[in-house]
């Protein structure tokens, strides 16, 4: 590929697999890149997948599941459409792929995740679109959350956050469902983090439990969780990654560790708690 970074085409366009280690790229995606020599979304332009967003909509599908989502093969063999499981069609589709595969009490599991930034950025962008009233700011949003992670401005993170699920109106709330199921505000921030091309992981693995979203950004490490204090005590979150120890894993790497908590609630339809730690 000569010419271009390989490093960078490879975390574009890379990723598909099934069983084995090989890592298979998109080829639309690559020959649209010798043709315009611009690293974009060429495939996932190609059509806005709306059914499959209508989908993860109607079914209540946090964003932070998608990455990360452990099924069996008999849900990866489903063809029927009207019946066909969230993951399969994920799958099918191509916007998940097979990250592992391990055999357990006689049944094969398979770890599904984005194949590569193409996928995980423009799906979370459409998705992120469709679970806000109003996101004609979405591009300075996303911009600005680059440049507090690099100055490292935890308070003016948690005023943006803030200040953002304050403009969505009350009235959409009440009229809209999908501000009614199970996730919905940990999904806004996630997908927020996703769509701004971040190196993002959920349900990130510990020897003591999983840390709710994982992000690697210039040399540091920044760990959230997520609480909702109608079912929860306040603090709870920080106590959790502090709790489990989840920075322990991370800490051969040398790279500073940041633990953030953060808390939602349904009655103020914002968050009402935002913790930061440096492990």
């Amino acid at each position: 590929m000569a010419g271009f970074d390989g490093d960078e085409v490879r975390e574009w366009y890379n990723g598909y697999g099934w069983l084995g280690d090989e890592r298979v790229y998109n080829p639309f995606d690559i020959l649209q890149l010798f043709r315009s020599g611009v690293f974009k979304a060429h495939w996932f332009e190609t059509g806005t997948p709306t059914f499959l967003l209508d989908i993860l909509l109607e079914r209540g599908v946090p964003t932070p599941s998608l990455d990360g989502w452990v099924t069996t093969d008999d849900l990866l063999a489903s063809f029927d459409v009207g019946r066909i499981g969230t993951e399969a069609l994920l799958f099918q589709t191509g916007y998940l792929t097979v990250a592992s595969a391990e055999r357990k009490h006689g049944r094969w599991r398979y770890r599904l995740d984005y194949p590569n930034l193409e996928v995980r950025q423009s799906l979370n962008e459409h998705l992120l679109r469709e679970l806000l009233p109003d996101s004609s700011g979405l591009i300075g949003h996303t911009d600005r959350l680059h440049e507090l992670l690099a100055s490292g401005d935890f308070d003016a993170l948690e005023a943006l956050f803030r200040a953002f699920f304050a403009s969505i109106p009350y009235n959409w709330h009440v009229n809209n469902d999908i501000a009614r199921f199970e996730g919905y505000y940990a999904s806004v921030f996630y997908s927020h983090f996703a769509a701004a091309g971040l190196d993002v992981r959920v349900a990130d693995a510990t020897n003591r439990g999983r840390v709710d979203m994982a992000v690697r950004f210039r040399g540091s490490v920044y760990l959230f969780e997520f609480k909702v204090v109608e079912l929860t005590d306040q603090g709870a979150a920080l106590a959790q990654l502090k709790d489990r120890h989840y920075a322990d894993k991370y800490r051969g790497a040398g790279k500073p560790i940041h633990l953030v908590g953060v808390e939602f609630s349904r009655e103020e339809r914002n968050i009402v708690g935002f913790e930061v730690e440096r492990a």
